[in-house]
């Protein structure tokens, strides 16, 4: 297959560089030379994958499991990742083209590149381990296409960015090893890679929060965190990427602090491959619903992942000696201590999410699987966020070295007061709970303190932005979390009810004309929002979305329950016989198959209808293919009531067929809603742009 033959040019151009750069100076031009190839390598094997999904390649097995011919073209895009052998292909696509820059524009060491390289190489040995290029084992005309929870523009853009956030933090982890093997000063290569960890933070960080904003719109579950296994394999390496970058701040004044760099450019690269192991693997098919399970490629991760951090320790472990030695601070007034410290609660908080997101892997160990519970979570990381906060608060107060501080007696009143102003906003929001309390206060005077730094000239305006927007995050986090109120209501068309303060009005359900989709429709205070369900072929639901009414004060969310199926009938019928029903008598009178040009039957049967006055000749269908098919419901009498074909015996002398009722009848049911509200949350979506934005402002800091 010519995918897999592109896969080995790269693997094969991929390590000739790797041992090009590091074997000496004088085969560094070879190494360049192997990287082009190799990455052009990787494109070719990203276009190819490309136009088989374009080109409905459905004897290809992936493009079958995730494309089909009607899907939009921006989800045919986005098959390409849908899956984890395209996911692969897709780290190793943007892995690759990263490479090119570093070599084109020569940013890295030749040892720092044959680490890079090596990474490379074995990435392309994830894909060939679980290809997307295999041949699908049984023909089908049309593929599966993609689930419809993923059919959203957010999600379309979610695992690119976040793979972005992955593959780049091969970077400071290549710069690491290139300067520990060849014994780099640490004005060579530092800043440098602050600035690839810098991308790569913001990449990681705008796609957990795409993530986020995914879950909350589309999935209906009132929250945009579950602490599911899956979600926290991104948050630690995002927790140790800050660790990273404020480790680097340190280093650049106090040299001593060089080793805990690298130790944390290794661990961070490390828990990527670590998180994709666990989700991969299969461990977390009964803990995660975002987990791959019944895959053959867990102990393949698990081999890579271990190579990476031993070989990685191993490295600075030999390199040890030859590293800077000293204090990492001068005393403990200094903003050395205070950033260390800071460091040392994220670490804290890294650990305590990977051991909750390990459990279901450490407990399967002793026989018995089992996962923590969001509990777990909530009480062992609201503390450690609230001394984070007043740890930012005294490293802003504070400069590097024995240097003067802010002046206190202009800053602590100031700060005092935003910490009564995030109090207060709290408890009026609804929270009444200590710890989130004083969380929201401290958040906000962290707010505070930082636009204080900046003002006085001690933290950079990315820095100000970034940790702005970290601050009022925490702070929207308590205000639409702890602040929320929640309750199931059954909603009455046409009823108004009083919830929170708001008038709710359910009006009915409403169907798009072609049967794809129907949607809930609600009134908040004389607003209309809708809350969608997309429906597959044969009607039933697919997937289901919220309908959320948005103010300056927050968002009132519903999520309805789709009500009991209306009251439907089912029958058998002899070709020439009859049956009835209160109102309707059906008798089976022809039967029509046609076998259409790609493939697919097309099953009509005529059934007769009379109420005892009138005859009508309903022809309900039943489109097969040779993986499945589809039926819709058509309607009689006006729209009375509706049958729809659901079977056909093989020598075509018995049908089976369905009757519902109008669509106004059902329509018109109660539904049940959860109904809750999220104080605020709007500052959070702001707080999480400003934390991307201000990571990539801080790049230009020198």
């Amino acid at each position: 297959m010519l995918g897999v033959i592109f896969l080995g040019a790269c693997l094969f151009f991929a390590l000739s560089a790797s041992i090009a750069y590091g074997a000496s100076d004088s085969t560094t031009r070879y190494g360049r030379i192997f990287t082009y190839v190799s990455a052009l390598a990787a494109v070719a094997a990203s276009v190819f994958l490309m136009v088989l999904i374009f080109t409905n390649r459905f004897d290809i097995a992936y493009v079958a499991s995730y494309s089909s011919k009607d899907l939009p073209t921006i989800y045919k895009i986005s098959a390409f990742w849908a899956g984890q052998q395209g996911s692969f292909l897709l780290w190793l696509f943007i892995h690759a083209v990263a490479g090119c820059i570093l070599v084109f524009c020569r940013q890295m060491n030749r040892q720092g590149l044959a680490a890079y390289l090596l990474v490379q190489a074995l990435l392309v040995i994830l894909v060939l381990g679980k290809s997307p290029f295999l041949p699908q084992e049984v023909a089908v005309q049309d593929g599966m296409g993609l689930n419809p929870l993923l059919q959203d523009p957010w999600m379309a853009v979610h695992p690119p960015v976040i793979f972005v956030g992955y593959a780049l933090l091969a970077v400071p982890f290549s710069y690491s090893m290139g300067a520990l093997l060849a014994k780099q000063p640490i004005s060579e290569w530092l800043e440098r890679a602050r600035k690839w960890t810098l991308i790569a933070w913001s990449f990681l960080g705008a796609g957990i929060f795409i993530g986020g904003y995914w879950a909350y719109k589309v999935l209906g579950w009132g929250g945009y965190w579950g602490w599911d296994p899956v979600e926290n394999s991104s948050l630690v390496p995002w927790l140790l990427t800050g660790v990273l970058l404020h480790l680097m701040k340190v280093a650049r004044v106090r040299q001593a602090a060089l080793a805990m760099v690298h130790l944390a450019a290794i661990f961070s690269f490390s828990v990527v491959v670590y998180g994709t192991f666990l989700a991969r693997s299969g461990i977390l098919g009964d803990f995660s619903v975002h987990s791959f399970s019944g895959t053959s490629i867990g102990l393949t991760i698990a081999l890579v992942n271990a190579l990476l951090l031993l070989g990685g320790l191993v490295v600075l472990t030999l390199r040890a000696g030859s590293l800077p030695t000293g204090s990492m601070y001068p005393s403990y007034n200094s903003r050395e201590f205070v950033l260390l410290l800071g460091a040392l609660l994220l670490v804290f908080a890294s650990v305590i999410v990977f051991l909750g997101m390990s459990m279901p892997l450490l407990t399967q160990l002793a026989g018995q699987p089992a996962a923590v519970d969001t509990s777990f979570y909530v009480k062992t990381l609201m503390p450690l966020a609230i001394l984070l906060m007043l740890v930012l608060v005294c490293a802003c107060i504070h400069r590097y070295g024995d240097s003067i501080s802010l002046p206190r007696n202009r800053v602590m009143p100031a700060l005092i007061v935003f910490f009564v102003l995030g109090g207060a906003a709290a408890f009026f929001a609804g929270v009444h709970e200590v710890l989130p309390i004083v969380l929201a206060a401290s958040a906000l005077m962290g707010f505070a303190a930082s636009a204080a730094s900046w003002h006085g000239k001690a933290m950079s305006f990315g820095g100000l932005v970034t940790h702005a927007g970290a601050c009022i995050g925490l702070f929207a986090i308590v205000l639409s979390g702890s602040g929320s109120q929640t309750v199931s209501h059954e909603f009455t068309p046409n009823e108004p009810v009083e919830l929170f303060g708001h008038t709710i009005v359910y009006n009915g359900q409403r169907y798009e004309e072609n049967s794809t989709a129907k949607y809930y429709v609600y009134t908040v205070d004389g607003r209309e929002v809708t809350a969608l369900t997309k429906l597959h072929n044969d009607g039933a639901d697919a997937a289901r979305e919220p309908a959320i009414d948005k103010t300056l004060f927050g968002d009132v969310y519903l999520a309805p329950t789709p009500p009991k199926a209306g009251e439907s009938q089912e029958y058998i019928l002899k070709h020439g016989a009859m049956t009835m029903d209160e109102d309707y008598a059906y008798r089976y009178s022809d039967i029509d198959i046609e076998k259409t040009d790609d493939g697919r039957m097309v099953v009509t049967a005529e059934i007769e209808i009379t109420d005892g006055n009138t005859v009508e000749r309903a022809h309900p269908q039943i489109i097969a293919t040779a993986d499945g098919g589809n039926s819709h419901p058509v309607d009689i009498y006006d729209g009375a009531k509706r049958i729809r074909l659901t079977g056909v015996s093989g020598d075509q002398r018995q049908i089976r067929f369905e009757v519902l009722p109008s669509l106004e009848v059902e329509s018109q049911q109660p539904v049940t809603a959860s109904v809750s509200t999220k104080p605020f949350i709007w500052i959070l979506w702001v707080s999480c742009v400003l934390t991307t934005v201000g990571c990539l402002v801080a790049i230009r800091k020198k």
